[in-house]
């Protein structure tokens, strides 16, 4: 095991925390806005240095004191991105991603891991997520995205999220992404002798039924209603397994509890799914509160996979690879960062070599003003040319809509 340290932003109830202290790492500090996700973290870890409050602001924790740290790692919030959600992405005053980003100027950490929805991965933000490479290019990391699954990390759910991996240079060629390892477990099979600890004698027979991967489990926000497991899709699946998805149960099905009964899954057998030990990794709070800690985290065994990963390459394990080019997000925008004048359509097409269709241009370029300051400009032909501006994303400005929303919203921020 190593000694190396990690800062942990927006550590919600330590299910990253959890896998990256499995995978060696040791906690310099978690900050974590949500009281009773922070009083787990002190549950569970009491020696740890766990700062409750917005992680952005100065008199929570000062970044400067952490620098060189080993690993900044992080689960900013989601909503910007969610597909669930509007997909305001730098416009939503919750987003926190380029502000972290802007943390390894700050903190120069050897390493990045942040970790969010599929939808992020979107076309909606290729520009969004062309910037945060160049930016940590500029800043001296190489980067590198990818799409994983829980359920190829020894977790019985599906669960996709999209993480970032940046390393300085001189660590990145020790890098490789974790291969897939399934556990090749059901719901079913995960869950059973949870199902039959107060003596339902049909446990088995509803294990069978179960024997599927788990659906993506929500936890929802403080913003709507109580705990259940997630929207009418997922409720379809969950019942298909003979589950029952409205809500959360106190306790498993009773010794009597007829075989065609669809049991309601405990805040135990979530966070069994979510690849906690149950016995080992305790909850603060209320019922609702609990279900959205689990539902909300990042499953440990991932975690503890893309961990190892980068233990591996800061203490420079195995052979380095030959650094290639970078995978290149938005043409476009890159394009548009390069020119030092305003370009049409047209001549955006031809510097990037018709790779992308006139359509496909316009389309990006809808989704490039939704994330920076730039608006058509009329030219002397007549075309609408476009220039990039800013980057309208929260990174720190003390004018930022973000501080504004924070303070009349708090209660309900999550």
């Amino acid at each position: 095991m190593s000694s190396l340290r990690v800062v942990e932003i927006c550590a919600g109830a330590g299910g990253q925390a959890l896998g990256l202290e499995l995978a060696g790492f040791e906690h310099a500090l978690a900050v974590e806005l949500d009281p009773m996700a922070a009083e787990t973290l002190k549950l569970n870890r009491p020696k740890w240095d766990v700062r409750v409050g917005d992680v952005a602001d100065p008199e929570v924790w000062d970044p400067e004191q952490f620098r060189d740290v080993d690993l900044l790692a992080g689960g900013v919030p989601c909503p910007p991105f969610s597909i669930a959600g509007k997909q305001l992405g730098a416009n939503d005053e919750r987003d926190l991603f380029a502000w972290a980003v802007e943390l390894c100027g700050i903190m120069r950490p050897r390493a990045l891991m942040l970790e969010n929805v599929r939808g992020l991965s979107a076309p909606r933000f290729s520009a969004y997520r062309q910037h945060v490479l160049d930016r940590l290019n500029e800043l001296g990391y190489v980067a590198d995205w990818r799409l994983l699954h829980a359920s190829d990390y020894g977790v019985a759910q599906l669960r996709p999220r999209f993480v970032l991996v940046a390393l300085r240079e001189d660590d990145a060629p020790y890098f490789t992404w974790p291969e897939a390892s399934p556990l090749g477990r059901t719901v079913g099979e995960e869950l059973v002798d949870l199902m039959a600890a107060n003596g339902w004698k049909h446990a088995s027979h509803w294990a069978g039924r179960a024997n599927k991967i788990a659906p993506t489990i929500v936890g929802g926000s403080k913003k709507h209603g109580g705990a259940d497991l997630g929207p009418t899709r997922a409720k379809r699946a969950w019942r298909d397994m003979g589950v029952d998805g409205l809500g959360v149960a106190d306790a498993a099905p009773s010794a009597d509890t007829p075989e065609d009964h669809d049991p309601k899954l405990t805040v135990e057998m979530v966070a069994r799914l979510q690849g906690w030990d149950e016995k080992k990794w305790h909850f603060a709070g209320r019922k609702t509160s609990k279900y959205r800690q689990i539902g909300n985290a990042f499953p440990p065994p991932v975690a503890r996979a893309i961990g190892r990963q980068i233990v591996a390459a800061l203490n420079h394990e195995g052979e380095p690879r030959v650094h290639t080019e970078t995978v290149a997000h938005d043409e476009v925008y890159r394009v548009l960062r390069a020119a030092a004048d305003p370009l049409t359509i047209a001549e955006i097409f031809e510097r990037i070599d018709g790779s992308l269709t006139l359509e496909e241009i316009e389309l990006r370029l809808k989704h490039l003003m939704r994330d920076f300051n730039m608006q058509p400009i009329d030219s002397e032909s007549g075309e609408p040319t476009y220039k990039l501006g800013d980057f309208r994303a929260f990174i720190g400005q003390d004018d930022h809509v973000r501080h504004e929303y924070l303070a009349q919203m708090r209660s309900k921020v999550s």
